[in-house]
């Protein structure tokens, strides 16, 4: 596999053939969900885990009929200018 380019927190290029290099190469204590990068593995603690999933549960909700009727209505209106 060639060689890619990572950033690691401090913006600093690295090249590593698997993303696991990189993050044996960097301080595993220094990654968090905070500074994620999905080339990195993310280990955590079940704790940090369920952390992580009820901040994300904490944000904005749209039920699923909700979110269907307001794109409708999007769309309904969308369609109508573009017809004008």
């Amino acid at each position: 596999m060639p060689k890619k380019p990572y950033k690691n927190k401090n913006d600093e290029t690295m090249a590593a053939s698997e993303p696991a290099v990189a993050y044996q190469s960097t301080n595993a204590q220094t990654l968090s969900s905070d500074n994620w990068n999905p080339n990195v593995p993310f280990y955590g603690t079940q704790e940090e885990w369920w952390d992580h999933f009820h901040r994300i549960e904490e944000g904005h909700f749209t039920s699923l009929e909700e979110h269907e009727k307001e794109f409708e209505a999007w769309k309904k209106e969308y369609l109508a200018s573009r017809l004008k």
